[in-house]
């Protein structure tokens, strides 16, 4: 599309469409130790939403900076909690979700993939596709996900970059089209070549600028390097302009082609080219699909989904904030919207949007936003807003856990205080909670350990509750229902001991083995065992 068909389709735009084409929703994905908490920090500093960016060990007020904010985050110097950040830079909206990169926390992953409309992968350029990488992308695919590449720490070590695009070709079924193109690699890394201009952005003195690259000649730059020679780099950049595919919007996306960036967060070099790349081939707002109809983003009354809940953001005010992505529409604070799972309007007094812990009152919000909600404990993952219509957002489901635990508190005193606590923690999507029918200790359900030792340090952190886990007798949880209210009774009163309820109130059965699930499945008739729950389904 030329840019006087551009301008000339922006004037026909009504104000709130014109809003909505300014949003870009996206989530940063990687596998651990790829760079993605630095490449946050550096995107939000050209956003001008923060001065310094925070290192993983970094003290005091400059922690305040950074995305991870929870005690655990800080010493493990990993991400376990979704953070959402939004800024602007030239002329755009920016919801940046930064996401676990741990697999421990893939439910919480996949959550907030539901709520974006793009998605950054960052790959070490050393290292290449892995294990975590491949089964985020998976995940994208399942909703058509876009998908910009940033190839990071091109001043390190790294594999060839053929190679790498190759990889990434095989491995995850996407076209590659480099943007830019790293001129020498480790500690001969010396800048970007921009595939389309021609120009050369240089590690030294220029990483952190946007607009056009340099104009520099190739046999100028081995001058700057004595172990780079002018005659390869010019015939690499020849085989790579030759080799490459041109560069296709509709089919970045549609999910086939990924736009390929080079470049090292930790030195802020290559980042102002990412986010300049999101603003330009990044899809605005897209229509979300809802159990009776699509919902466009462009349409007048407002709708939002509720992703994901945090409580004790600031303990101190021991706050719970449901984050909501808006699907369609213009959100005003102190508008009445209505809960769809209950029926009841609830008033929308002091929406947020949010810098990792920082926060700010947003006064009015559109599609593609994502703001914070306070409420106290009426909001629910999954759960919907609207201006009235019964509609519900699908596609935000809850997955089997794979690890199946008794809690036990070392002071029986406060049952009741871990009993509100559990409660707590199982709506927000921390762990989830079963309760035996039978009347034994609840069991908490994870992905991962590394679950166990969050929900153990903000027990202690946040309720004062010192807690320690056991074996289970139960290693696996599968939700059953039944079209045959009296059957599903029947099978439940037959099996009291391996039944539990959920957060939502919904009977779980709970096996102690493999062989234990598939011999009860087999004599269960009409009854549906499933390891996965949509939210749908909850009333």
């Amino acid at each position: 599309m030329s840019d006087t068909a551009i301008a000339a389709e922006s004037a026909s735009l009504t104000p709130l469409a014109e809003e909505v084409a300014r949003r870009r929703t996206f989530a940063i994905i990687s596998h651990p130790d790829a760079g993605k908490t630095t490449l946050t920090e550096k995107l939000l500093l050209f956003g001008g939403a923060i001065n310094l960016a925070g290192q993983v060990k970094a003290k005091g007020e400059r922690r305040n900076t950074r995305s991870d904010w929870m005690k655990i985050e800080r010493d493990r110097g990993i991400s376990v909690v979704t953070s959402v950040m939004t800024f602007e830079f030239q002329g755009h909206v920016f919801n940046l979700l930064d996401t676990p990169g741990h697999e421990d926390f893939s439910e919480d992953t996949y959550r907030t993939l539901t709520a974006v409309d793009s998605a950054v992968m960052v790959i070490d350029a050393a290292k290449g596709i892995e294990a975590r990488t491949l089964k985020l992308i998976e995940v994208c695919r399942l909703r058509d996900i876009p998908i910009i590449t940033f190839v990071n720490k091109m001043d390190r070590e790294s594999r060839d970059t053929f190679d790498l695009l190759d990889e990434i070709e095989k491995t995850l079924a996407l076209d590659t089209t480099p943007m830019t193109w790293p001129v020498g690699r480790g500690r001969d890394f010396i800048g970007t070549y921009d595939i389309s201009t021609g120009g050369i952005r240089l590690l030294e003195g220029g990483g952190a600028k946007t607009g056009a690259a340099e104009k520099i000649e190739i046999s100028d730059l081995a001058g700057r390097n004595a172990n780079l020679d002018a005659g390869e780099i010019a015939d690499e950049l020849e085989l790579v302009k030759e080799a490459s595919k041109p560069f296709d919007l509709q089919s970045f996306r549609e999910g086939h082609m990924t736009p390929v960036y080079f470049g090292s967060a930790l030195r802020n070099f290559g980042v102002g080219d990412l986010l300049e790349g999101l603003g330009k081939f990044a899809p605005s707002p897209r229509a979300q699909d809802a159990d009776k109809r699509k919902v466009e983003a462009e349409e007048a009354r407002m709708s939002a989904f509720v992703f994901k809940i945090q409580a004790n953001m600031d303990p101190n005010h021991r706050d719970r904030i449901a984050f909501a992505r808006l699907c369609s529409g213009k959100l005003t604070r102190g508008m009445k919207a209505k809960l769809v799972r209950t029926g009841k309007n609830m008033s929308l007094s002091s929406p947020q949007f949010f810098f990792a812990q920082d926060r700010a009152i947003a006064d009015e919000a559109f599609a593609g936003d994502v703001v914070g909600i306070p409420n106290h404990g009426t909001l629910r993952i999954g759960d919907t807003l609207t201006e009235g219509e019964d509609i519900t957002f699908v596609g935000v489901p809850s997955f089997a856990p794979e690890i199946l635990r008794r809690v036990r508190l070392t002071d029986a005193m406060k049952a009741k205080k871990l009993k509100e606590a559990l409660q707590q923690m199982s709506e927000e999507g921390v762990v989830q909670v079963f309760r035996p029918r039978d009347g034994a200790p609840a069991l908490v359900g994870v992905v991962g350990m590394l679950q166990l030792d969050v929900l153990k340090a903000r027990l202690d952190a946040e309720y004062s509750l010192p807690v320690d886990f056991e074996i289970s007798e139960f290693q696996l949880a599968r939700w059953i229902s039944s079209e045959d209210k009296k059957k599903l009774e029947t099978f439940i009163t037959a099996n009291n001991s391996g039944v539990a309820d959920d957060v939502d109130g919904d009977p779980v059965f709970l096996a102690k083995n493999e062989f234990y699930l598939g011999y009860t499945r087999e004599r269960a008739d009409g009854i549906v065992f499933s390891s996965i729950k949509d939210v749908k389904k909850k009333a």
